[in-house]
């Protein structure tokens, strides 16, 4: 089958479209035929973290396809099933924290970029009849994520108003659409006009300039809820916005791993900090059931047919997109 490969050398210059075996389903498991995939962030780290002793690797982590074939032992699934990924791997019921050795789908073991997929029947989910294709191959991780980061770690309540900044990459849509669906009030910001007007016509009640002073541009509102992924470039203007007794949520921090900020502040205006990162299966289910009964779509940025996922891979490292970048697989 063909697939999108990682092997030998570091980054991009280590990737190929290429044949590589299927791989046939042992008791347990089920065959997809992929139809979709979307991109993560993810992905990147992966052409960096897979090691050049390691075996060819297929990347990816999210897809959407049909069962062609289901393992012995496997009940509840069966051939022709329209199902989506669940890239959580050995991580089953909601927890505080995933357990030893959690890991995601597309490293160690193979990804979503590929014809088809093999993989244990616990790691699908049934296809929300309201998306198509494109759509349910970019859902499972960065809506997983957000699902997490709002309901199980920050209680996100109707009355909540929520404080998202770097509005634009999937994780954060998901976070708008979501928090919208059960009323709360959301302010978004980005350096882009583009990306600001975008996410008021998804629902965004307040778009501001990442560069501006956000408490000038807020007139002193103050939030309930922040949930910063983007890390030193914002964290204290995140904390700023934040209302005495407040929740921060982080999961993201693509522009600075290190925070210094002052303990004695932090202590006297009742903050909490929680981290958060993907979700368990538990949630996952909880995810779908969630999209499904609010009729939630992803954003789609781009797609791009499997042969060209390096030029999916380029774009989501420029940060240009708005929303999920999906690759078609088959119609």
């Amino acid at each position: 089958m063909k697939a999108f490969v990682h092997y030998k050398v570091p980054g991009m210059d280590g990737t190929s479209y290429s044949e590589i075996e299927e791989v046939e389903p042992k008791a347990g498991e089920v065959k997809v035929r992929l139809k979709s995939a979307g991109l993560n962030h993810r992905d990147l780290f992966v052409l960096h973290r897979h090691k050049e002793t390691e075996p060819p690797l297929v990347i990816g982590s999210d897809g959407a396809g049909v069962v062609e074939e289901v393992g012995p032992g496997v009940d509840g699934i069966k051939v022709g099933d329209e199902v989506i990924i669940n890239p959580s791997l050995g991580w089953k019921e909601k927890s505080d924290a995933p357990p030893e050795g959690h890991e995601i789908l597309g490293l160690p073991d193979h990804g979503t970029f590929a014809e088809k997929i093999t993989l244990s029947a616990e790691n699908v989910g049934p296809k929300p009849a309201h998306l198509s294709w494109d759509e349910a191959g970019v859902l499972s991780l960065a809506a997983m994520t957000a699902y997490r980061a709002l309901f199980s770690r920050a209680q996100l309540k109707a009355t909540d108003t929520v404080l998202l900044p770097g509005i634009g990459s999937g994780a954060v849509t998901f976070l708008l659409l979501f928090a919208k669906a059960v009323g709360a009030r959301v302010i978004v910001t980005s350096r882009s006009e583009a990306k600001l007007k975008r996410a008021l016509e998804l629902g965004a009640d307040v778009a501001i300039d990442s560069n501006s002073d956000w408490n000038e541009a807020l007139n002193g509102e103050k939030v309930d809820i922040v949930v910063e992924t983007v890390g030193a470039a914002t964290f204290h203007k995140s904390l700023g916005q934040l209302r005495k007794g407040g929740k921060m949520v982080t999961f993201g921090a693509s522009a600075g791993d290190t925070v210094d900020f002052n303990l004695r502040e932090f202590f006297y205006g009742q903050y909490t900090l929680l981290g958060s990162t993907m979700a368990s299966t538990e949630e996952f289910h909880e995810m779908l059931q969630f999209v499904n009964e609010h009729k939630i779509k992803p954003v789609l940025d781009q797609v791009f047919p499997l042969e060209e996922t390096a030029n999916a891979l380029k774009r989501i490292d420029e940060a240009e997109q708005f929303g999920k970048i999906a690759i078609k697989i088959e119609e």
